[in-house]
């Protein structure tokens, strides 16, 4: 049986925790310094918190390292990566190979999408090297996953099933780093692709103050059992810079989605971590930040017109509420709007309208919005009671006290009493009593008993947690020198398997007659970006004049 893990994204520990309390069975978040998100760190205090919270139900935590890390950095990194190991996080998520140089305590690794990760050869090396678990490539077909996973087949495989695609290859974009100093290897993009452009052909204007490079969002919810197949079993959200609300969401969302393929194939998969999520609301993936979604990640489209959340499409069957944000395209611009009083608002005929803010959504998901619960049993015997949870974890309490037989049954007060597992980490799934006796046992007796057994079975959770470890023996390896060190001309700044000819109806592959003029791409400021296409491998590549 292969265990899965659904991984959330924590751009902070109290977010991690909401992500484990919503179904997540792993969550990864930055450190102090060196993950690719540089507005997302967090102390090694609070990642120990997050820690202490997740192992109560067997959920990992990851801490990224995944960005190029320069010489002079190498010995502060090695020092942060001792302190994570030493508050028992669960794997580290690292980019820059260089790091397996270093005296690294035994941790487990994950090899970063950053690392581009697209090819069986690159995957079987980085197993060979120690890697327990790789991120592939967003933009892998089914097929490539399957080759990879019958080549390595020992080699945990992560992928990413929601949230914003970088429209380049991983780790090999150097658009913000060309433009503004600022690299996203080294966790600062200025996020190029986001932004507006012109299209130039042969020179001229063909197009103006378009978003051209700017994707639409990855959403894989109903491809899950598809990937699970070809041989995935980490299932990764996008978004360590997304806030709690977004989190809550979207991990319910795929966390039951998750739960019903384990449902119908009971043999073969069941979920990582522990507990039962119950939830307070109904998740819904429309209802959080998207900019629409992909048809196809393997040939991704973009929505030329906004990089911004257009929302769940508004029908005749949705309730709208004052305040409700409400957009539409307008002559190719995005246009916005507040309800002032939704009694007596009409849509206007021949606009589609989006609802990117629900306010009672909102306010609900500010609120408490979830419980996880670990299944126990308690069992009553003539001297001791126990509770044994669903990992087959048990705690007993002796009973030392002598009991008068009762005047009525006491069978249901015992059961009740005991089942108020309240404010605790769990819930009764039966309770069997094996009295000999009609005895009546006070429910203040009872409810001692029942603090004490989840106090005890809690003690018993943090001493149990399989924290997996890894040794590691220092190895050179040579890498290129990274674009921020050289800014090469003849290095691309973006290559990428989206192409703004097949965006635009202007396949040379699809259209063998499309003209071939020499496309370019130029920003406000003047900024100019050559397009190059491989039309035989089917990329498009970026380079600077």
């Amino acid at each position: 049986m292969r265990s899965i893990e659904l991984l959330a994204p924590a751009k902070t520990a109290d977010i991690g925790i909401e992500a484990i309390r919503h179904g997540a069975d792993a969550v990864y978040i930055g450190a102090t310094s060196h993950g690719a998100r540089a507005a997302a760190s967090n102390s090694v205090e609070d990642i120990e918190r997050l820690v202490n919270f997740a192992h109560l139900y067997k959920a990992k935590v990851y801490v990224t390292v995944n960005t190029l890390i320069y010489e002079n950095e190498m010995q502060e990194v090695e020092r942060l990566i001792w302190k994570l190991h030493d508050i028992h996080v669960d794997a580290l998520i690292v980019q820059d190979l260089r790091l397996l140089s270093l005296n690294l305590p035994p941790i487990p690794l994950h090899a970063s999408t950053q690392m581009d990760n697209r090819t069986v050869e690159k995957v079987e090396m980085l197993a060979g090297l120690g890697f327990r678990q790789v991120v592939l490539a967003r933009e892998l077909t089914l097929d490539e996953i399957t080759a990879i996973h019958e080549k390595c087949p020992d080699t945990q495989l992560e992928v990413f099933v929601h949230g914003a695609l970088c429209v380049c290859l991983s780790g090999r974009c150097n658009a913000s780093e060309a433009l503004f100093g600022r690299s996203a290897n080294r966790g600062e993009c200025a996020q190029v692709c986001r932004m507006a452009f012109d299209l130039l052909a042969d020179g001229k204007t063909v197009m103006k103050e378009k978003h051209l490079l700017s994707l639409k969002d990855n959403c894989r919810i109903d491809q899950l059992e598809e990937l699970l197949q070809v041989g995935a079993t980490s299932l990764k959200i996008e978004g360590r810079l997304k806030e709690a609300d977004y989190v809550k969401n979207v991990t319910a969302a795929y966390s039951e989605a998750l739960n019903a393929i384990i449902a119908k194939h009971p043999t073969e998969y069941c979920r990582a971590s522990s507990g039962v999520v119950h939830l307070k609301f109904k998740p819904d993936v429309l209802k959080s930040f998207n900019r629409g979604f992909v048809k196809d990640v393997c040939k991704p489209d973009a929505n030329i017109d906004t990089p911004k959340a257009m929302g769940e499409p508004v029908t005749k069957d949705t309730i709208l509420h004052n305040g409700d944000g409400l957009c539409y395209i307008e002559r190719g611009k995005l246009v916005g709007f507040r309800v002032n009083n939704a009694d007596i608002f009409r849509p206007q005929k021949g606009i589609q309208y989006y609802r990117n803010q629900d306010l009672e959504w909102d306010k609900m998901l500010s609120k408490p919005s979830a419980e996880r619960k670990i299944g126990v049993v308690i069992d009553v015997y003539e001297d001791h009671i126990t509770m044994t949870d669903e990992d087959g974890l048990t705690a007993s309490v002796a009973i030392q006290d002598s009991f008068e037989l009762a005047r009525s049954h006491q069978k249901d007060n015992i059961e009740r009493q005991l089942s108020k597992l309240g404010d605790t980490i769990f819930e009764a799934q039966d309770v069997n009593i094996h009295l000999k006796k009609n005895y009546f046992i006070p429910s203040s007796m009872l409810s001692q008993w029942r603090r004490e057994l989840s106090d005890a079975l809690r003690g018993e959770r943090d001493k149990f947690y399989p924290l997996e470890r890894q040794a590691h023996q220092p190895v050179s390896i040579e890498v290129e020198k990274p674009y921020e060190l050289t800014h090469d001309k003849a290095t691309p700044v973006m290559i990428t398997k989206y192409c703004i000819r097949r965006q635009l109806g202007l396949c040379l592959r699809e259209k063998p007659t499309a003209r071939k003029e020499q496309l370019a791409l130029k920003l406000a400021n003047g900024a100019t970006f050559l397009l190059d296409f491989d039309c035989h491998n089917c990329f498009m590549k970026l380079y600077l004049p």
